[in-house]
């Protein structure tokens, strides 16, 4: 057995290590759920956390699970700088750990297929359990049960999550559920740091979404040509073929959004971030290496494609990050937990839709490292994509027995498909991309969104990608109020010398009429945060919290009315 680890000087802790840890230290409970934001340092904290019962003598021996191959040695990494000596080539096999090692890490799917190997060496020594992405524990039966068969003997578990809400009911092992007033049972945590708490402390950056729409064309099963503007309100079928149709990777709607993400990237690759790089997250094979050669052909660069969790993604991976190298394109995307803090600029290129997705998605470019970094996410103006990027700051729990609906398209299809790293052919039987265009619809930040329709490569779309890639969050807000104030005085500019040659034309579909409110709502938004300098997103929140309805990127007609009376009247 190696010498007990024990914690050494100058091993620093952030202030929401340093609550957690007093609130763990106190309670001295077997089971422990930290929620904390991706980026916030969910491991640093529980190395410490293992240090400190190394140093007492609760625990001799320390295991760690993981969701993915990539990750244990990632953690054994981690584990090392502090003087912990982790085994991350531990198999099922090995019955018995190396005596020279503090502990192993292990994924979920080793536990799953046998859990006795590892409930024997939990009961033969004094173990605490790491429990990484806790929420993977319920991905499958085996999984869960495997989890729990195999660590119920530990002294401690220590369960961590940036994201502890499922998209289904599948009990979380060793977390625990409290019933509300409604009768629903939520997840408990034991210690929450949010994504909003850690932008106020500096510790992670400020995410920036640049939703697009446009015109789409696609043929159904039936033969019949179809044509929807993305974003514009209709049912969820259309929505969703209008989704896929502009994720085509042979449309030019990808094509424009490529070449615009990728002029952002070259802004804060320039602007202080010199290593700055870009994840492209498609939904297959066939589509990520499609826009690998979209990539290819806009930057002269090749692409890194990582199509899984084997080990030549692991590798792939580590180079990428160590590298100067421009974009990546995976399918799903890089686990969770994954760190690859130069990653700033993305593009959510999957129909993938849940809030688990999306929260775990956008994890991957919130990590901060030097001061005021920020982060730019191109999404579809779906939606639900839109609520989620306006609510990127709301806490959720893991709610039992809640109502189950589907967004994007074909979900348990999709599912399946990117965990086999295929596409279905359910999902392309009978229907057929014709074509798609491209244009910034809105710009959401802090819950509030900013900013006119305006076409690719136009200078109006220019000024946002051309947004200064160090900046504060207040810096982030004042800049994007001040672009749109710029914006509507331009258009009011040229508003007398239309107006004296044409008649005025009034809107003619929905979609145009929520343009126009939408505008009139951000300027008297802007308006009210002159008069009383309160931040955009708190206005916005406070016409929901009156008026009721979601986001106003995805607000009706009838509920954009509502709050440009309410505002008025403010």
């Amino acid at each position: 057995m190696p010498p007990r680890p024990v914690v050494q000087s100058g091993q620093t802790l952030r202030v929401w290590q340093r609550k957690a840890l007093m609130e763990y230290l106190r309670g001295k409970r077997e089971d422990f759920l930290t929620v904390a934001t991706p980026g916030a340092g969910k491991t640093t904290f529980a190395l410490r956390i293992a240090l400190e019962l190394f140093g007492d003598g609760t625990i001799d021996n320390l295991t760690v699970v993981t969701p993915t191959e990539h990750l244990k040695k990632q953690w054994a990494d981690a584990a090392a700088r502090v003087g912990i000596d982790l085994d991350p080539g531990f198999r099922n096999a090995d019955v018995h750990a190396a005596s020279d090692f503090h502990g192993t890490v292990v994924t979920y799917a080793q536990v799953g297929v046998a859990p006795a190997v590892h409930k024997r060496r939990t009961l033969t020594r004094k173990t605490l359990v790491v429990l990484d992405e806790i929420h993977h524990a319920g991905d499958s039966k085996s999984w869960g049960d495997g989890v729990k068969a195999a660590f119920e003997p530990a002294v401690r578990r220590l369960m961590l999550t940036g994201t502890p809400f499922r998209s289904d009911d599948n009990p979380i092992p060793f977390v625990q559920y409290e019933r509300g007033a409604d009768g629903m049972a939520r997840s408990r945590s034991d210690t929450t740091y949010g994504y909003a708490e850690a932008l106020a402390d500096g510790v992670v950056r400020p995410v920036i979404f640049l939703a697009y729409s446009g015109e789409t064309r696609w043929r159904t099963s039936a033969g019949d040509e179809l044509a929807a503007r993305l974003g514009e309100p209709m049912t969820q079928d259309l929505i969703s073929q209008a989704w896929r149709t502009a994720l085509d990777p042979t449309g030019d709607w990808m094509q424009q959004v490529l070449r615009a993400a990728d002029a952002r990237l070259q802004v804060l690759r320039s602007g202080g971030m010199p290593d700055a790089g870009g994840l492209v997250i498609a939904s297959d094979q066939t589509a990520a290496r499609a826009y690998a050669k979209v990539l290819s052909d806009i930057t002269g660069e090749k692409a890194v494609v990582v199509l899984s969790d084997d080990q030549g993604s692991s590798g792939r991976i580590a180079t990428f990050s160590a590298s100067n190298d421009r974009w990546m394109v995976a399918v799903r995307m890089v686990s969770e937990g994954v760190d690859i803090p130069r990653l700033a600029v993305g593009v959510y290129a999957t129909s993938a839709s849940t809030p688990l997705f999306f929260a775990q998605a956008i994890g991957r470019f919130v990590r901060a490292r030097g001061t005021n970094e920020t982060a730019t996410v191109f999404v579809p103006s779906v939606p639900h994509l839109l609520e989620l990027a306006a609510e990127l700051e709301a806490q959720r729990n893991h709610v039992l027995g809640a109502p189950k609906t589907k967004e994007g398209f074909e979900d348990d299809l999709l599912e399946r498909a990117q965990r086999e790293e295929k596409a279905g052919d359910e999902l392309l039987k009978g229907f057929e991309a014709l074509s798609a265009t491209a244009e910034l619809d809105q710009v959401i930040f802090d819950g509030a969104t900013f900013g006119l329709p305006a076409q690719t490569g136009t200078p109006e779309e220019e000024e946002y990608l051309g947004l200064p890639g160090l900046l504060t969050a207040d810096q982030v807000s004042a800049l994007l109020s001040k672009r749109q104030a710029e914006q509507v005085a331009a258009e009011k500019r040229r508003a007398p010398a239309a107006a004296a040659t044409l008649a005025p034309e009034q809107p003619k579909t929905a979609g145009e009429r929520r343009i126009v409110l939408r505008r009139q709502l951000n300027t008297l938004v802007a308006a009210h945060h002159h008069r009383t300098n309160l931040p955009h997103g708190k206005i916005h929140a406070e016409l929901r919290r009156l008026c009721g309805g979601p986001p106003s990127a995805q607000a009706t007609i009838e509920q954009l009315e509502e709050r440009i009376a309410t505002i008025q009247t403010m």
